[in-house]
């Protein structure tokens, strides 16, 4: 099995690289990915507002040459997506050439989702891009928040599954491998990680972040009270299963505890920069980076 190496991210000496739209609960930047690029740092995350005030309302692609400060450079509203919500994006650069963006969509009047795309030669481009439908999920699963990694032979997808066969416990999560040779068709390889009776990850298990050295972050909660409060676990991944660590979960020690959509992007120093959508004392949450 696979050594787990890398440092997970914890709470201590964070920076803000993106606050919450506003003050209180429900006030919520985060939910992001970020890729290493030539020397530059591209991260997206998705803007949400208090239920009331809209959710989800937008994606936010932005460039950084350190990774802490960050210049927006496309933004993607939901009503583009004919979503109800949006919620964690990811950008990918092409093994082909290009970058695609992937979408978490809420189907309208009800706790369904799926995952969309956007294709163009540069990030720019994006809100222009070519428009694909990448999952739909089903009748009975509502699909978001993937993470996809690029490897030699093509994409890798962890996909959050959500169960709706039972009206009120739509929350529960499990997460599924995929793969693809063009990361637009995919195959289906399996659950892969889903709660535990009794423990803090009883109610769901969401993949957030794979490393290369098999290093897995996740989010869990103990139940539906904790929903949008996850905080992360550690696994390791062997190529056939994750495995959990016994370690407790990380947390904010503000307000709510959420630390959670943990993204991380490995350094050239052998260092990793995590990006993780933390709670502030406020009960709003702020992305917030650190280097382990």
């Amino acid at each position: 099995m696979t050594t787990v190496t890398a440092a997970p991210p914890t709470y201590d000496d964070v920076q803000v690289v993106v606050p919450a739209p506003g003050p209180g609960a429900g006030n919520w930047a985060g939910a992001a990915s970020a890729v290493l690029v030539d020397g530059e740092f591209w991260l997206t995350w998705r803007v949400r507002r208090p239920l009331t005030d809209g959710r989800g309302v937008s994606v936010v692609v932005a460039r950084s040459g350190d990774g802490v400060v960050f210049e927006p450079v496309a933004e993607v509203a939901r009503e583009a997506f004919g979503a109800e919500s949006f919620e964690r994006p990811v950008l990918v650069p092409l093994r082909e050439g290009g970058w695609r963006l992937y979408l978490s969509c809420a189907t309208p009047g009800s706790k369904h989702w799926w995952v969309d795309s956007l294709t163009a030669d540069t990030v720019e481009g994006l809100p222009d891009g070519v428009r694909r439908r990448v999952h739909e999920g089903d009748r009975d699963t509502g699909v978001k928040d993937p993470v996809i990694t690029v490897g030699e032979d093509g994409y890798e997808m962890w996909l959050c599954c959500h169960p709706l066969d039972e009206p009120g416990h739509e929350d529960r999560m499990t997460t599924r491998r995929l793969t693809s040779a063009d990361g637009l068709e995919w195959e289906d390889r399996g659950e892969v990680l889903a709660g535990r009776d009794g423990q803090w990850d009883a109610r769901g298990a969401r993949v957030s972040a794979v490393l290369p050295d098999g290093t897995v972050l996740y989010d869990g909660r103990p139940d539906a009270e904790s929903n949008w409060f996850e905080t992360t676990g550690v696994a390791t991944w062997d190529g056939a299963a994750l495995t959990r660590s016994a370690q407790p979960p990380i947390a904010s020690p503000h307000s709510d505890g959420a630390f959670r959509y943990a993204t991380a992007v490995p350094l050239p120093d052998g260092r990793v920069r995590y990006y993780v959508e933390a709670a502030r004392p406020d009960g709003a949450h702020d992305l917030v980076t650190c280097v382990r």
